[in-house]
């Protein structure tokens, strides 16, 4: 009784003020519209293995790239600050640095979660609700609408190409670029757990079968822990795992 459902919500949710925190954490398995716009809304839609078609040929292509420039063996670490003590970047680092990678998107994937996707806007600020409902808010309110599971390619696009820039403001062209071609493999790599994570039916005792049952105990009983999507790994050291007692009372 808060919005109006036969119009776009994301003009909406943002009056809802300080009942808006409980109101979007309240499912309901109903599609969502967050536009006027056709366009805009179909921009905002992704089937999950497009996705995957559109990164996974850049992944490979920068993959071979980077082991490519590393091979020609001109990639020296703290080289801008003194030629002596430089550490050479030979090319069969390569899988090792794709994996760190891997690993530092793992982590920017829980503090996204955590701190973006589920701060909590101030109850008078109607930019800051409607920022959070069109990033993660409507996901949380309409967590069945498979066509909203996915990050869609475009604006992916934009966040992907600036956290490109930052490493290759932080670290040497080749090295930035190996390191950026292992966390986009990260990301997309999560896109498609979190797409199965609520659509798959993994067998009971797998890994993806602790990490559905986590992921639903997130959305609908722990929406302040459970953070974790692709690994459970950064909710022990910033102590927002979900209680293990609560999974073992349902067994």
């Amino acid at each position: 009784d808060l919005v109006d459902w036969q119009k776009p919500l994301l003009w909406q949710v943002g009056y809802l003020g300080e009942k808006y925190d409980e109101w979007v954490h309240q499912p309901v398995d109903r599609p969502i519209r967050l536009f006027h716009s056709d366009f805009l809304e179909f921009l905002s839609k992704t089937a999950w293995y497009v996705v995957f078609m559109v990164w996974t040929p850049v992944v490979l292509y920068l993959s071979w790239v980077s082991y490519a420039s590393l091979a020609q063996g001109n990639t020296r670490l703290f080289s801008s600050f003194t030629t002596e003590y430089s550490i050479p970047i030979h090319k069969y680092y390569f899988p090792f640095i794709f994996l760190l990678g891997m690993i530092l998107w793992s982590l920017l994937e829980y503090l996204i979660h955590r701190f973006v996707f589920h701060m909590k806007p101030p109850a008078s600020n109607y930019y800051l609700i409607t920022l959070h409902f069109l990033l993660h808010g409507q996901h949380h309110k309409s967590p069945f609408d498979s066509s909203r599971l996915v990050f869609p390619p475009v604006p992916a696009s934009l966040v992907i190409g600036f956290f490109y820039g930052v490493l290759r403001l932080l670290l040497p062209e080749v090295l930035g670029l190996s390191v950026f071609v292992g966390g986009l493999c990260g990301y997309v790599i999560y896109d498609m757990m979190h797409y199965s994570l609520h659509y798959g039916s993994p067998k009971k005792g797998t890994y993806l079968y602790g990490l559905k049952a986590y992921h639903v105990k997130h959305h609908f009983e722990h929406q302040k822990s459970g953070f974790g999507i692709s690994t459970r790994f950064w909710d022990y050291p910033f102590r927002t795992l979900i209680p293990e007692e609560t999974f073992k009372k349902e067994d």
